[in-house]
């Protein structure tokens, strides 16, 4: 149940909808639901009249039910409640038409606190009916077959648990598509809340077959649900907790990147070009949000360690000599060491900027990883930096034309860079016609040019 990073963002949409104006778009869905629910509720009751019922035991359901909706368990798409609990035993007490209305009705009751403690807005009021269409599954199963719930076999109460399940389902599947812009696989992943229901069902079946002997039993679900009331403020209160820990994780990484830039200039401006070129290889390579996340800030911070290496260095126009070198091939260890004190999952960025100047073959820093050792994100800032560095002026040398820089890219590919990751970096930075052939991509003038720009590609770009 913990959160993903796609969750993560998922919930702090959920959060800020819940107490911000309704769009148009869901305006229309609204209205156009809410007619869609009394069609349904309209149709029922014509197939199967609705007859007198006990008042007793449907109003201590209906109760049940209202502090039950206001148990709710936060979901990235919005948030679940245990109004199984209570649900199956007003099915149990009311005729199948009337059940869809007492549920709407019991959800408006629920929201009026929210309203008046001004947590929702009033006008979420026009979900009432949308949040109560899960009761037309059952009720439609029941009033096909002319039975009453209490009366109803096995094979009945299954297809109206399952006409339940898909209901909701394909209602929460319209209503996320217009409100937010979770895709379907975000969806699916949430569909584990049909699984609370399911278990929650058998003491539900239990409860309802009481209620006809005892009006008030519905009553003694009043101190489960309690329970899962501190239960579910306790996940409230945590989730709270892990978003507002991430954007201070964020937060951080930023400060640190502005830091880097107010330090030096240059690398500042050059950690964020790498940041955008490293995100469309990741798109090109199909990482999933998390990696995205993590590749992202060691992008920026790839070259956070250079902030404890002496400026005469970082800035020398020429080639380091060997003391030097030796000082600068620290700051990928430094740059970890100080994302390991931030913590979270900056501890993961800090395993990448540790190994992007590791090398495909196994020469580069700081722990001489090989091939697939070194983590991809760490590969693809590598092949980032490199592209960037030649395509920028440095201290020592002007920058590269493309068709150069691309040859010198392909000329390490195998050894220097991962051969994947050069691809899909190249195929993204071609540009849109084929340039014409000029002096300076000559393989002459690339020797030429490689004597004259000692170190370029060893140097990574970021030194």
């Amino acid at each position: 149940m913990e959160p993903t990073l796609e969750d993560e963002r998922l919930l702090e949409d959920t959060l800020r909808r819940s107490s911000a104006r309704l769009t148009k778009r869901e305006l229309v869905m609204g209205v156009v639901m809410n007619l869609g629910f009394a069609a349904g509720v309209a149709g029922m009751w014509r197939l199967a009249p609705p007859d007198g019922f006990a008042v007793v035991p449907a109003i201590a359901c209906l109760a049940v039910l209202v502090i039950a909706m206001r148990v709710r368990f936060d979901t990235p798409l919005g948030y679940t409640t245990p109004i199984q609990l209570a649900f199956v035993p007003l099915v149990f007490t009311l005729p199948a038409p009337i059940v869809p209305i007492a549920v709407a009705l019991a959800y408006l009751l629920a929201v009026i606190p929210e309203i008046a403690g001004r947590r929702v807005r009033a006008s979420r009021l026009l979900f009432a009916a949308v949040n109560s269409s899960f009761a037309l599954g059952p009720a439609a199963v029941l009033s096909i077959a002319h039975v009453p719930a209490w009366q109803a076999g096995p094979l009945v109460l299954l297809a109206a648990l399952g006409a339940q399940f898909a209901v909701d389902c394909g209602v929460s599947t319209v209503r996320f598509a217009v409100s937010s812009d979770a895709d379907l696989a975000a969806q699916l992943r949430q569909t584990w809340v049909y699984s609370v229901d399911a278990a929650l069902s058998p003491a539900a079946l239990v409860t309802a077959a009481a209620v006809h002997r005892n009006a008030l039993a519905a009553l003694a679900l009043v101190p489960l649900i309690g329970l899962l009331a501190v239960f579910a403020r306790e996940r409230h209160k945590r989730l709270e907790s892990t978003l507002e820990l991430s954007n201070a994780y964020r937060g951080t990484a930023l400060v640190l990147g502005d830091v880097v830039e107010a330090d030096d200039g240059y690398t500042g401006e050059h950690c964020k070009s790498v940041v955008g070129l490293a995100l469309d290889v990741a798109a090109r390579l199909r990482l999933d949000a998390t990696r995205r996340r993590n590749l992202e800030f060691a992008a920026l911070l790839h070259d956070v360690g250079k902030i404890a290496i002496p400026k005469a260095i970082i800035n020398k126009p020429g080639k380091l000599d060997p003391h030097e070198w030796e000082v600068i091939k620290t700051h990928t260890i430094e740059g970890q060491k100080m994302l390991d004190r931030v913590g979270g999952f900056m501890r993961e960025v800090g395993l990448i900027v540790r190994a992007h100047h590791e090398r495909w073959d196994g020469g580069g820093y700081p722990d001489g990883l090989t091939g697939e050792q070194i983590p991809l994100e760490a590969r693809i800032v590598s092949c980032c930096d490199t592209w960037n560095a030649m395509r920028t002026d440095r201290p020592y040398r002007a920058a590269l034309a493309h068709e150069l820089a691309a040859a010198e890219m392909r000329s390490v590919s195998g050894t220097q860079l991962d051969p994947a990751v050069v691809e899909g970096l190249l195929s993204i930075v071609a540009p849109d016609a084929p340039a014409e052939p000029t002096p300076e991509t000559r393989p002459e003038r690339q020797a030429h040019l490689r004597a004259l720009l000692p170190g370029i590609v060893q140097v990574q770009g970021s030194e």
